[in-house]
């Protein structure tokens, strides 16, 4: 499939809907552009949120997994 596709002046372009159904871009997705040797390559794309835990969060972490296991694993007397 062809299409042609307007560039604003701010660099902003518009894929037709046709291409976004095709890509899977629903509402405000992401398309990954990447320059090769026949031109542009765009392709959809995905962001998944991540999530940067603190020594202390990591420390919580690890004593309720250390608790949990307690029960599976008793300490023998």
């Amino acid at each position: 499939m062809t299409k042609v596709i307007n560039i604003n002046d701010r660099g902003t372009l518009t894929l037709p809907k046709e291409l976004r159904k095709r890509l899977g871009i629903q509402g405000e997705g992401q398309v990954l552009a990447e320059e090769t040797s026949e031109g542009i390559l765009l392709r959809g794309g995905a962001t998944f949120p991540i999530e940067m835990y603190t020594d202390e969060r990591l420390n919580e972490f690890k004593k309720n997994n250390e608790d949990s296991l307690k029960k599976y694993f008793p300490k023998n007397k």
